[in-house]
């Protein structure tokens, strides 16, 4: 009785895709750039919509996005496993930056003023809801700087405590605190504008 042998095929390596970013990281570490495209691709448009929540201003939120993610392949061979998420450490340095630009002097020019509305049939509509999510974006703008960044992280990106306090740099309880009376000086701000913000989310 003949036996065969039987040869097994090396399995295909897994596909960038399918990596997590600390495996990611590794490989970026012996200079292999296609890694770093993919961490680039996992994590741009959460680095982008963060800063462009916390500066408002479209260029400069790309600016800063493209800027901590050089930043990443730049002190690619520094990085320490297990020191800190790689997520959670990004997202701490596009906070930083932006804070870094907005204690900068501004001087507003054309190119910032929003364009005039359209004029369409439900032009009255867009511009009620334009006025509630003016108001709101006005009191959170005065709230005190880590409020308005920490209900920002909580709220738009949905952060744990744990996660925003270490982006912040401080601790959970503060981060509590934080939010508690950052929301407390929210609904002071917006009780009278309260019932068209509710009807302005329903439309």
């Amino acid at each position: 009785m003949m036996t065969q042998s039987l040869t097994t095929a090396a399995s295909p390596p897994a596909p960038l895709a399918a990596l997590d970013d600390d495996v990611l990281l590794a490989r970026m570490r012996g200079d292999d750039a296609a890694a770093y495209r993919q961490l680039v691709e996992r994590h741009v448009d959460r680095a982008y919509a963060i800063a462009l929540r916390v500066l408002g201003n479209v260029a400069d939120a790309e600016d800063v996005a493209q800027e901590c993610l050089v930043k990443v392949w730049t002190h690619r061979h520094s990085w320490q496993d297990g020191k800190a998420k790689f997520s959670t450490w990004l997202y701490r340095v596009v906070v930083n930056r932006c804070i870094d630009l907005r204690r900068r002097p501004v001087n507003e020019c054309l190119d910032d003023v929003p364009e005039p509305m359209d004029d369409e049939a439900d032009s009255v509509s867009r511009i009620h809801r334009a006025q509630v999510f003016g108001r709101l974006e006005d009191a959170m703008a005065r709230l005190p700087e880590q409020q308005r960044l920490a209900l920002t992280l909580s709220y738009f990106d949905d952060l744990s405590n744990a996660e925003i306090a270490e982006i912040l740099g401080t601790t959970v309880s503060a981060v509590e605190s934080l939010l508690k009376r950052g929301r407390q000086a929210l609904r002071e701000r917006l009780r009278r504008c309260e019932r068209d913000f509710r009807l302005a989310l329903a439309e």
